[in-house]
């Protein structure tokens, strides 16, 4: 009889903690909440690697301007909408 009682006592035992782990593995904090993590992590390396790349194009960019005046002079006039005296200018309307 001894012996049946320890098996039953290390089967409730198993059992139990099987049962806590189902419970706590299908929780809001077990496999579910991970994938989403995972998912989440996914989506923001992406975006990190496009803006890792966004920042070295803007790096060049800067670079060829800090080499070149007059791209520089250039992008300055765009930018400000510049005209050096004596230069005509010449608006067009795009409406139709």
């Amino acid at each position: 009889m001894k012996i049946s009682l320890k098996r039953l006592g290390y089967t409730a035992a198993i059992l139990a903690v099987t049962g806590y782990a189902v419970v706590t593995l299908r929780g809001p904090k077990g496999i579910p909440s991970l994938v989403a993590k995972r998912q989440q992590i996914d989506q923001l390396e992406k975006r990190n690697a496009m803006l890792a790349q966004e920042n070295e194009r803007l790096r060049e960019h800067i670079q060829r301007l800090a080499d070149n005046p007059a791209q520089q002079e250039l992008e300055i006039r765009q930018r400000l909408k510049l005209v050096k005296p004596g230069e005509k200018v010449y608006l067009l309307n795009n409406n139709k």
